[in-house]
């Protein structure tokens, strides 16, 4: 493993070494593949990861706007893996849906007449894919493995692919970007993998979910602001696991791992499942709000307001009847 510019490089058995072993608080229901179609392969030399993945960062900050790079981790033509964004931190990768998910930016243009993706490549995207499954515990299906093809580019809603869309992870990737190219060419691969892949699932049941309410968030070694900070910060927004709860109301937000934050600066939040296809969500909540997104059978959310009968769902303005979802 090397570093440079704040980045780590790795091949795929050691990210799978690093990456089950990393602790990650911030809860995750969906995995995004992307290409970068630019940088593609015409410019990677075998040895400059770490100036393309810092151009990268580079380009997302100073013409973006973003405050860092936009993708969790690049997966390069040598099959190698370059880390970016902070992964306790919401990518910017899906405009509408970047709540609760992780990015993978795949180097190359894998639309049809650009890049014939290297099978070392090829063989890390599916790893790396079914290693996030297994350490998030999700399951392999295009709910929670999405790509970005399958989403308005403008206003995010989820139309797999009908108009308006960038065509990314690429019109040749695992022989086609739509949701039926993914369900017969990429799942199985991914599937094959995980099913092989040691099961690291928490033992210690789940209490409930919360969301950070404070823009910083400690969290530390024990139950009180006394205790030495453990790991880095939480950021607003994020969701987080309840394990434990101490007697003067510290969270533990770790199964394994002496890791606890105050619960005066978060909000419980629950996990729902839509209940059926095209369920429509609104600006506000009621019928009279205008359409906002349209939502798939069995994709998960967590609401984070409620109003009456209506739900606010992911850190989004969508709101959601409750009698389309289950808890």
């Amino acid at each position: 493993m090397e570093k440079k510019f704040g980045f780590y490089k790795m091949n795929v058995s050691e990210f799978e070494d690093y990456f089950l072993d990393t602790k990650v608080a911030r809860t995750v229901l969906t995995i995004q593949e992307h290409h970068t179609w630019r940088p593609s392969y015409s410019v990677f030399d075998g040895q400059n990861h770490f100036e393309l993945q810092r151009n990268m960062r580079d380009y997302h900050v100073n013409h973006n706007g973003w405050s860092d790079i936009g993708q969790h981790i690049s997966i390069f033509p040598d099959g190698e893996i370059v880390t970016g964004r902070s992964f306790e931190r919401s990518p910017a990768c899906i405009f509408g849906q970047n709540s609760n998910a992780f990015c993978i930016e795949n180097i190359g243009n894998f639309d049809a007449g650009g890049d014939i993706m290297h099978p070392e490549q090829s063989d890390s995207i599916i790893r790396v894919t079914a290693i996030l499954c297994k350490k998030f515990d999700l399951p392999i299906n295009t709910k929670s493995i999405v790509y970005h093809h399958w989403f308005n580019l403008s206003t995010g809603k989820r139309n797999n692919g009908s108009g308006g869309n960038k065509s990314c992870p690429g019109t040749q990737f695992f022989g086609g970007n739509k949701v039926s190219d993914c369900e017969a060419n990429f799942l199985p691969e991914v599937r094959n993998i995980y099913n092989n892949l040691v099961d690291i699932s928490p033992n210690t049941p789940i209490l409930k979910y919360v969301s950070v309410s404070s823009a910083k968030l400690n969290v530390r070694k024990g139950p009180h602001y006394t205790q030495p900070i453990a790991r880095s910060p939480l950021s607003r927004g994020v969701v987080v696991r309840v394990f434990n709860i101490s007697d003067n109301g510290w969270l533990k937000i770790s199964s394994k791992e002496a890791h606890w934050i105050s619960g005066k600066y978060n909000s419980e939040v629950k996990k729902v499942e839509v209940k059926s296809n095209n369920v429509v969500s609104r600006l506000g909540p009621g019928q009279e709000f205008q359409n906002s997104n349209t939502y798939l059978k069995g994709e998960e959310l967590f609401v984070h307001e409620l109003d009456g009968v209506w739900y606010r769902v992911n850190m989004t303005t969508d709101w959601i009847r409750s009698t389309d979802l289950s808890f």
